[in-house]
């Protein structure tokens, strides 16, 4: 079947984009608001889009014309948050984090989140994160109610057990985060494979190597 977007409701172009667009990682963002109260929101619009410099981006939408959320209000005002990644050990709180709150109800406090402070931001990380990324706002962009909020990475937390310090790899099979799915359905990441990347030289070699001995594997 074929969709064209102009004939389609927000609502089914949200269902038809989230239903193909998967697995997506989950930024659980701790923010403060200028009074000092840390909200923390899950976002699965997120992702990082550059190393040089380091950039993430969260897309936490509006709630309608003029409603931004929370988080997007407290990074207007603060142009602090971080994000903190989320594995099998703390997806239930935060998917009670999810809960529409008001605004001057803390998710952390509701929720008896620990935190632990950053170093550069005055926003505090969660304590139970595998890994948190402290960020500034570089800039946001809004088209129609969609609002993307572009962030520079400035500190790292990552577990110790979860990195090789000596050549500051990751132990993706030890880190055991979640993705969200389409609806209510999330993704673990424990079954995972790995392929090898060719160069164009062993791209033509292998291709060689087929033609002379006829094989298709």
């Amino acid at each position: 079947m074929t969709f064209d977007f102009t004939d389609l409701t927000p609502g089914d172009r949200y269902k038809l984009l989230t239903g193909v667009i998967v697995p997506r990682p989950i930024a659980f963002v701790t923010s403060q608001d200028e009074q000092g109260r840390v909200n923390a929101a899950p976002f699965s619009y997120f992702n990082t889009m550059g190393a040089d410099p380091p950039v993430v981006v969260i897309g936490p939408g509006d709630r309608g014309p003029d409603r931004p959320k929370d988080t997007a209000r407290n990074i207007a005002a603060t142009r602090q948050f971080v994000v903190n990644l989320v594995d099998e050990a703390l997806v239930e709180r935060m998917n009670l984090a999810a809960t529409d709150f008001p605004p001057e109800v803390s998710e952390v406090d509701a929720l008896g989140l620990a935190t632990a402070p950053s170093v550069r931001l005055d926003v505090p990380r969660l304590a139970d994160a595998p890994a948190s990324l402290e960020c500034t706002e570089v800039v946001t962009l809004t088209i129609g109610h969609t609002r993307m909020i572009v962030g520079q990475v400035h500190y790292l937390h990552i577990r110790d057990d979860l990195i090789d310090p000596e050549r500051l790899y990751v132990r993706t099979d030890r880190l055991h985060l979640v993705g969200r799915m389409q609806g209510h359905g999330y993704v673990r990441t424990r079954d995972r494979f790995e392929l090898e990347r060719l160069s164009y030289a062993e791209w033509l070699a292998r291709e060689a190597e087929r033609a002379r001995t006829g094989s298709e594997s």
